[in-house]
């Protein structure tokens, strides 16, 4: 039986190759992913010396530790947009790196957060505007204080931050497991506080209330209250 080459079989063909060659370059065309701007280690040794009742052996520490969170969000962020990159991201390496990413990135964050509260106490001025904020939504500082610090008492491991809260702007006292469960979602840090172990536990054992003492006499006010007014501005 004699074949036909049916013209429209040619026709399609013939686009066919016409069109192979597009989608090729196409693909080849994608755009490749930015070079990620690692974070950088913030130097903290100025507080060396100067921090009443936390030796600078635990503060070197303290330190050390800070800056594994640091590495490490650079190193899972390296890492998931490599799986990004290779089309590997429908693996459970991928959901892994996703999953702990919040972990490693608050670790980071909250350290630097609270190693810059921290330094020679400075008080309060009862006539700056987080002075008043304070008694507004608390009705007095030892109120606000109290909150704050049976919040740190609190078992367990993890973080105290006072918050502006996004919805009304008043001030919440909110304790953190861990890292990077527990935020007020859209609230802005103002006053953050430490309270794993490992931020007191060479010095005062399993005391966390002499810790929590030794921290308020440590507060730099003046970078607290330069935080509340950027949220307002904001």
């Amino acid at each position: 039986m004699k074949k036909i080459f049916s013209p429209l079989i040619f026709s399609g063909l013939l686009l066919g190759a016409f069109l192979s060659p597009v989608f090729t370059l196409h693909a080849a065309e994608k755009p490749s992913m930015p070079a990620l701007k690692k974070y950088e280690v913030k130097n903290f040794d100025y507080l060396l010396g100067k921090i009443d009742g936390l030796n600078d052996d635990l503060l070197k520490m303290h330190f050390k530790l800070y800056q594994g969170y640091v590495n490490n969000t650079n190193l899972v962020l390296q890492r998931i947009q490599e799986l990004n990159e290779s089309g590997k991201n429908r693996t459970p390496d991928f959901a892994g790196l996703k999953r702990i990413l919040g972990w490693e990135f608050d670790g980071m964050l909250l350290h630097e957060y609270y190693f810059e509260n921290m330094g020679p106490n400075k008080i309060l001025d009862k006539n700056d505007a987080l002075s008043k904020k304070i008694e507004a939504d608390f009705g007095s500082y030892d109120n606000w204080k109290a909150d704050f610090s049976a919040t740190g008492a609190m078992r367990g491991i993890g973080w105290v931050v006072s918050y502006i809260d996004p919805k009304q702007g008043r001030l919440i006292n909110e304790w953190i497991n861990e890292h990077d469960l527990g935020h007020l979602a859209g609230a802005v840090p103002l006053l953050v506080m430490d309270v794993f172990e490992h931020a007191y536990i060479t010095q005062y054992g399993l005391d966390r209330a002499k810790y929590i003492d030794v921290f308020f006499k440590n507060i730099d006010w003046e970078v607290v209250s330069l935080r509340f007014k950027k949220a307002k501005n904001s």
